[in-house]
């Protein structure tokens, strides 16, 4: 079997919905609902990897996947935004939500830049050793990093990716890297 990490979202949080910068919140009823629907959807899996953050745990739990909690997958640090909504960021701060959203490198709300999600996301792809089909449950901004990892993309493509609740993106590696399958 060729090998391949299936990246699977999060199901929707109240957060998430509100278009706030994430907590450790739960899922709501509809994203538990939404996230129970795919029970079944990937077949065979040899090994299940969950983001340490309760809206992960839980979707994997609702889908009947048992995984080993993985710390690399953690959602980006947001940090003194965690929590708040992004208008009121946007009013609060605008030239550093403006900075945050365009240079990658900058991390004005003292979490973590971009750039360094990218680079924490590429260091577990590149440094675990994935055989048969591997799932992975995290979040928007872990699966974005990835696709720009394994495309090899700038930093600033970051924000010209989408990945929804329960979203699904398959890579997988060869010997020339990475491979994103769409479809």
């Amino acid at each position: 079997m060729t090998p391949r990490l299936t990246l699977v979202c999060h199901a929707a949080t109240p957060a998430l919905r509100a278009a706030s910068f994430p907590l450790d919140e739960a899922l709501d009823d509809r994203g538990l609902a939404a996230a129970r629907a795919l029970t079944g959807r990937f077949g065979k899996i040899g090994r299940v990897f969950v983001s340490p953050a309760l809206r992960a745990r839980q979707t994997a739990q609702a889908m009947g996947l048992e995984g080993e909690t993985c710390e690399a997958l953690r959602e980006c640090d947001y940090g003194r935004w965690a929590g708040l909504g992004f208008e009121a960021v946007a009013v609060a701060e605008p030239e550093a939500l403006a900075a945050w959203a365009s240079d990658p490198d900058a991390s004005p709300h003292g979490g973590e830049s971009v750039t360094s999600l990218i680079r924490r996301i590429g260091a577990w792809l590149d440094g675990e050793r994935f055989e048969g089909h591997r799932l992975a449950v995290t979040h928007a901004s872990v699966v974005r990093a990835a696709a720009v990892h394994a495309l090899g993309a700038p930093g600033r493509a970051f924000w010209r990716l989408e990945a929804g609740p329960l979203s699904v993106t398959d890579l997988r590696p060869s010997p020339r890297g990475w491979t994103l399958r769409l479809g």
